[in-house]
């Protein structure tokens, strides 16, 4: 049942209480207009719960604003919501569109930065996010004494005498619920065996980070991803506040996983609202994601940290196909991942997912 304002409700106790379920909650459609975001069709949830979300079909169908009672989850950068329709794909062309946002998508044949690959020239983190959704549907409906939401549509990455890889997803949430899913199924729809490199760029902001502020996860090992990295590489988990010529910082996390296969991370912010609490978490499959890439950006302006779940490492095409761990696409072949993103709303969710992590270490070791 949904729990709003502090209560659980039924179906029939809810709908007698509001002439339209879009009254507490709901997706709604519908269409930026102004500057270089112009065109882009978005969809707006509201989960009832405080959760707040939008979700840009013309960006791959990935994630922008995100927010809990007012307080933002993310990190927006100045590029604002760019129309695909400016996407520039040579070199680091892809950082002038890079909003930001809740959850960006990587890939589907390559990621990580400008590299040549059997002699083809790739830019930063593939197309992905930069292509117009198809075949979209956005809804509700009840489910027993639940109420779902959602949004799901195609994006297509193809080239003649090229891959044709589709991306088929849906974001799904619930009423009352400070939490969103994703399920993603990735096909070769071409004839000929194709590369598959996907990432999932989460990006923390304020007041989600801030000094103070935590990763929480079943760490293994950490390991810096090069020479910027291996300053303080011991403090990963913990962040400063903005600080004047921070350079970024990418650790390679080994996680443990949970006895269902699942790793849960967090980001989480305990000084917030004296003491109060805030952040949220992702949970994946490590199946199905066995990579994991921390982004620690703590700069002016570009104040932020990622969480990257991927079946790759940041380093790029050619570095994967040179190591022997550059996942293909057999024709007709399709990969699926599932995330769970949530919010930790106060200090006792926090110890409580902070438990969690240690009884998975533990577990592990």
């Amino acid at each position: 049942m949904p729990k709003l304002y502090g209560s659980e409700y039924t179906k029939d106790e809810l709908l007698r209480r509001v002439g339209d379920i879009s009254q507490i909650g709901g997706v709604r459609l519908h269409t930026l207009s102004d500057g270089v975001e112009r065109g882009v069709r978005a969809a707006d949830f509201r989960t009832g719960s405080g959760l707040n979300f939008t979700v840009l079909i013309d960006r791959g169908l990935d994630i922008s604003t995100a927010e809990y009672c007012g307080q933002s989850l993310v990190w927006r950068s100045p590029t604002g919501d760019v129309s695909p329709a400016y996407y520039e794909e040579p070199g680091l062309g892809w950082l002038r569109s890079f909003y930001g946002g809740l959850v960006v998508t990587c890939g589907l044949t390559y990621a990580g930065p400008p590299n040549v690959d059997q002699g083809k020239a790739l830019g930063f983190h593939g197309r992905a996010s930069n292509l117009p959704g198809s075949n979209v549907y956005a809804g509700g409906a009840w489910q027993g004494d639940e109420y779902l939401m959602w949004v799901e549509g195609k994006v297509r990455e193809t080239a003649v005498f090229g891959e044709n890889v589709e991306l088929a997803r849906r974001i799904t949430a619930k009423l009352g619920e400070p939490k969103l899913w994703i399920h993603d199924k990735v096909t070769n729809l071409g004839y000929q065996e194709t590369e598959h490199m996907i990432l999932y760029h989460i990006n923390a902001g304020f007041p989600v980070i801030d000094e103070g502020s935590r990763l929480l996860a079943p760490v293994l090992n950490c390991k810096p991803r090069d020479a910027d990295a291996e300053v303080e590489k011991e403090k990963y988990a913990s962040f400063r506040a903005p600080t004047d010529g921070f350079r970024e910082r990418v650790y390679y996390l080994d996680m443990a996983e949970g006895a269902d296969g699942s790793v849960g991370a967090a980001i989480v912010n305990p000084r917030f609202g004296d003491g109060r609490g805030f952040g949220f978490y992702v949970r994946y499959s490590k199946r199905e994601l066995p990579k994991f890439s921390e982004w620690k950006m703590n700069a002016p302006g570009t104040y932020v940290v990622g969480m990257e779940p991927a079946n790759c490492w940041v380093e790029g095409r050619a570095k994967e196909r040179e190591r022997g761990t550059l996942q293909l696409l057999k024709p007709e072949e399709t990969r699926e991942y599932h995330l769970e993103i949530g919010v930790l709303t106060s200090a006792a969710e926090i110890e409580a997912f902070e438990r969690q992590v240690k009884t998975v270490l533990a577990r592990a070791k």
